[in-house]
């Protein structure tokens, strides 16, 4: 084994790979150094492993420490100061702080970050989407801004309560949506803050433009472009009474569901669709169709919760359409290609209208409309 991992090692050198110290790399069996891009840097204490792995042009693994990747993908220039990361995808320019803890359905778009100590799971921060430190954020969707400067973040000390006890053997039929996918996307929206030392009892929504106080528990929805504080509440009563508001968590989850295929939609439609074919864009296409596939194990993960949830309580699951519409922008391939932030930006009113349009429709058809 070692005489392969030097094998390796040697091969990744003669590939133009930046290794700071041969004596603290390791690649196992599995790992493919094909995958592991020219410009690269692999600082002391990086391990990769599994077949899926993949580092791109200028990525950084272990700039603060060790750093793990099993089968996670990184983009190009992509940054993992320490911790964990399996089969997880992060696109240009994101950024994972120290101790990091990031597990498997978790997506970070162009120059979304966390700084030290977060964890993730099935967990989509969209392009710029920013988290402090000291965070736990399971089974979320998180958008909103339209830059580096002005995007949507989470103070440090929060968490999402993914799981509630009640039931059986309790649920987590509990994903919370912060903005939107249908909007989102666009990258033209107000951002979102949610103020630290807090957290959010999920299934919850926060509209764009939304400011949530530091040191509390949220536990309803936030309308767009409100200042939110709320108490602590005293609660005693029957621990085992009916949930008395399953028709809200459905709808919930549906909607939620929704905008996980309306951003695959937008993943194969456009982004793909966006990228040469050419060698140099390669890369590109690895990691983007790392993340369009990504989005159907979160969007498996979901349903599979939901109807755990509901058949403990003798719901029937609407049926789950995902129907997609073809998609009404102009999108061609063009090389030189430009990048994916710069063509979003470069949309008329008009297009970003009629994009909302179909992505929203997309939304709305992917259940049929059911209740309890």
């Amino acid at each position: 084994m070692r005489r392969n991992l030097e094998a390796k090692l040697d091969m990744l050198e003669a590939q133009g790979v930046t290794i700071v110290d041969r004596r603290q790399t390791y690649l196992d069996e599995a790992a493919d150094v094909s995958r592991i891009c020219r410009g690269a840097i692999l600082y002391p204490g990086t391990r990769l492993i599994g077949a899926r792995t993949f580092v791109g042009p200028g990525a950084k693994v272990g700039t603060e420490g060790s750093a793990v990747l099993e089968n996670a993908i990184i983009g190009e220039n992509a940054e993992v100061a320490s911790g964990y990361l399996k089969e997880a995808v992060l696109l240009r320019n994101a950024r994972v702080g120290s101790s990091a803890h990031i597990r498997v359905g978790t997506l970070m778009e162009e120059e979304a970050s966390t700084a030290h100590a977060v964890g993730l799971k099935h967990t989509v921060l969209m392009s710029f989407a920013t988290m402090g430190s000291l965070i736990n954020f399971c089974d979320g969707l998180i958008s909103g801004g339209k830059s580096r400067r002005e995007h949507t973040e989470v103070g440090s000390g929060f968490i999402h309560f993914n799981f509630t006890p009640r039931g059986q053997s309790g649920d987590k039929a509990t994903p919370s949506l912060i903005g939107d996918v249908a909007h989102g996307v666009f990258l033209r929206q107000r951002r979102i803050f949610l103020g630290g030392l807090s957290g959010i009892v999920g299934p919850q929504k926060v509209g764009f433009g939304s400011c949530t106080v530091a040191g509390q528990v949220l536990r309803r929805e936030v309308p767009s472009n409100r200042l939110v504080g709320d108490v602590p509440r005293k609660v005693d009563k029957d621990f085992y009474a009916p949930l008395d508001a399953p028709s809200r968590i459905l709808r919930l989850n549906l909607e939620y569901i929704g905008h996980l295929t309306a951003l695959q939609a937008w993943y194969r439609a456009v982004r793909l669709a966006r990228i040469p074919s050419g060698p140099e864009y390669e890369h590109i296409r690895i990691v983007t169709q790392a993340a369009s596939e990504l989005l159907s194990v979160c969007i498996d993960e979901r349903v599979e919760r939901l109807q755990q949830f509901l058949e403990e309580r003798g719901i029937r699951i609407p049926m789950l359409l995902f129907v997609n519409p073809p998609c009404p922008l102009k999108v061609e391939s063009s090389s030189p290609y430009l990048d994916h932030i710069e063509w979003v930006k470069g949309l008329s009113d008009v297009d970003v209208r009629i994009g909302a349009s179909w992505l929203q429709s997309i939304v709305e058809s992917s259940y049929a409309k059911e209740t309890v």
